[in-house]
């Protein structure tokens, strides 16, 4: 079946809310290895996603990703807005063509695609890379598997653990060289809220 755009609104908002509530979190992420501001201009960026929320559940699919990717784009500083608003422009033209939830794995993989060519940046650089890439793999390997939501969740969760050994050769944080060595990736953090914001929807715990 076909996902409805008031079942992806649904999903956007849970997604949104949950970036706005753990915006403190990736401010203290993000001061230990980089400007400070990720979880300001995250909740900035959607908070801005938010008050389109109406529009964009009446839009196709397709439609409503790029919609929130130029909101992104717009509306969220640094890195992070063009890097977010890539993975969903990108995505959005995937469902031009694509359906969810069929074809997750691909409109996922589209969007990845996006992101590492708009940060010239690949996994085990320390950036949200290293949550996206692992997802995706899992999309890829446990798709049709009764279980597959929680092996996203957890593969985002564990993810996120082993940005704290990397050294970042990527972003603000490469500047600090070894010393970016011991902290959570602010980014990486980023996704995997917003991934399991989306995994907790689907299973009904939100």
């Amino acid at each position: 079946m076909t996902m409805q755009p008031d079942t992806f609104k649904s999903l956007v908002k849970v997604a949104a809310e949950q970036v706005v509530a753990c915006a403190p979190e990736l401010t203290v992420l993000d001061q230990a290895i980089g400007d400070g501001d990720h979880g300001t201009n995250m909740k900035r960026g959607f908070e801005a996603v938010l008050s389109k929320l109406d529009a964009i559940g009446e839009m196709p699919l397709n439609e409503a990703c790029k919609t929130i990717g130029r909101t992104l784009v717009m509306t969220v500083g640094g890195a992070s807005g063009p890097l977010y608003g890539s993975f969903f422009l990108a995505a959005g033209d995937a469902l031009s063509q694509k359906k969810l939830p069929e074809d997750l794995a691909e409109v996922f993989a589209t969007g990845v695609n996006a992101v590492s060519a708009r940060g010239r940046s690949h996994a085990g650089e320390k950036t949200m890379l290293d949550v996206l890439v692992p997802v995706l793999e899992t999309l890829k390997a446990d798709a049709g598997r009764p279980d597959l939501i929680e092996r996203v969740r957890t593969a985002a969760s564990e993810a996120v653990a082993r940005t704290v050994p990397m050294q970042a050769t990527k972003g603000r944080a490469s500047f600090l060289g070894a010393r970016s060595v011991g902290h959570i990736d602010p980014g990486a953090r980023s996704s995997c809220v917003l991934l399991h914001a989306v995994c907790n929807k689907l299973e009904g715990r939100q």
